[in-house]
């Protein structure tokens, strides 16, 4: 009798079907793999190191004059630099913004900032969020998943103040979303609204570094070519204005209270 052609090799659909599983997992560690990979050269490398102080106080004049040049060329480095920087989780993202106050003013730093960090911040959510999210979501026990969906239930008001209050690394941050599986528009939504205070505080302290570069080049004639004026960052950071984000902060857990009041009372 004449073969069908039905009787093939003997698991052949399910061989298949599990090599691909295995490439779809692996395919979803890629993009938080590139990021890992990149950040360790980078650090090896020492690119964040060029991200100082002294570095700025010293190139002050040649970048001013490059900005004064070329401002939407200088402006695009800036938002790639920043946004390179987050995604690669780099320290000094504050230095960033008052180098951008100091470079573009303000506002105009601001506005930049606040685009570059949260386009980073977004890659690095994006990332971490097709592989570790998957990952610990497919491994979840009952814990994790209900934290998981109290996370997501209030989620605007747990980013918002996870990104006001002055105390969580932006890296984490960054993160933890991705491992609740936040929605995309939330995460996007937050942080660029929860970053816009700080952002535009350490923006405004950059716009007047020069007069304070200015006093201590009077004061140490040379200092500014030799990176080596004593300026403090820390010295314009208040406690007030620590004490301005974490109210803020407190009050985006506001509608959170109130949620679960209205719950309390409705179930009594």
């Amino acid at each position: 009798m004449k073969d069908n052609g039905q009787d093939g090799p003997a698991g052949t659909p399910a061989e298949s079907s599990a090599a691909n599983t295995r490439a779809g997992e692996f395919g979803r560690w890629i993009p938080i793999g590139l990021l890992v990979a990149v950040m360790g050269v980078g650090y090896a490398e020492g690119w964040h190191e060029h991200l100082s102080l002294a570095n700025l106080i010293r190139e002050r004049q040649h970048l001013a004059a490059f900005v004064d040049t070329y401002l939407l060329l200088a402006l695009a480095a800036y938002v790639a630099i920043y946004a390179v920087s987050v995604a690669l989780s780099f320290p000094g993202a504050s230095f960033l913004t008052i180098a951008g106050g100091f470079l573009f003013g303000w506002l105009l730093a601001g506005v930049a900032t606040v685009i570059a960090a949260t386009l980073g911040a977004t890659v690095v959510f994006l990332a971490a969020r097709s592989s570790l999210g998957t990952a610990l979501k497919a491994r979840a026990g009952p814990f994790l998943a209900r934290l998981s969906s109290g996370f997501r239930e209030n989620a605007m008001s747990y980013l918002l103040f996870l990104r006001l209050t002055p105390i969580f690394p932006f890296w984490l941050v960054n993160i933890a979303p991705a491992i609740f599986h936040v929605p995309v528009g939330t995460y996007v939504f937050s942080t660029l609204v929860g970053i816009i205070p700080g952002t535009f505080a350490f923006a405004f302290i950059g716009s007047g570094l020069d007069s304070v570069i200015a006093a201590q080049e009077a004061a140490n004639p040379g200092c500014a070519a030799a990176g080596s004026c004593e300026v403090e960052i820390g010295a314009f950071v208040t406690p007030e204005l620590l004490a301005a984000f974490f109210v803020l902060g407190f009050a985006s857990l506001i509608p959170v209270v109130l949620k679960r009041l209205r719950k309390k009372r409705a179930s009594e």
